[in-house]
């Protein structure tokens, strides 16, 4: 089965019901994507399946199959000189101080990318609507929300310095 993660293509023969985070995680050495609790609820195996915040605890390999899958490992900018640019939500959990176990951080920050993507000037409201369904064991949502908001800042002027 053919999967394009991060850019890149992948040839994986596993079964089809395989859960997707296990092949990223078992097969692939993509480990940032956190098991939580196995059955779509916490959000720490958030990646992007076409651009769309998926669990990927419960999304069998044949489903993604086809699609274009992002991890957090994705998520920065490789610049032409082998650095990372840090994605505006990477960069505005590091600067808020958010992870504290940091078990949850990278589904919370992949759910807040995809977020940002289809809402660049949130609300405090649409914030933690959004980022809802992603729980942290440690209760650090303040910081996330926060982080969240900034991350919309960085993306803003990143994108005024662009154009």
């Amino acid at each position: 089965m053919q999967l394009i993660i991060n850019g890149e293509e992948y040839t994986v023969e596993d079964s089809p019901s395989r859960p997707l985070l296990w092949v990223l995680r078992d097969e692939l050495g993509l480990t940032g994507t956190k098991f939580g609790c196995g059955a779509g609820f916490c959000g720490a195996c958030a990646v992007h399946i076409d651009g769309t915040p998926q669990r990927s605890c419960i999304t069998p390999l044949e489903s993604a199959a086809g699609t274009e899958i992002r991890t957090i490992e994705g998520l920065a900018i490789v610049n032409a000189d082998g650095s990372l640019k840090l994605h505006p939500v990477q960069q505005a959990f590091l600067d808020a101080q958010v992870p504290q176990c940091s078990w949850c951080m990278s589904g919370q920050m992949m759910t807040a990318a995809a977020f940002l993507e289809t809402t660049p000037n949130p609300s405090r409201e649409e914030v933690v609507e959004a980022m809802s369904q992603n729980y942290c064991r440690c209760g650090c949502y303040v910081r996330i929300k926060a982080a969240v908001l900034q991350a919309a800042q960085l993306a803003a002027v990143a994108q005024e310095e662009a154009a």
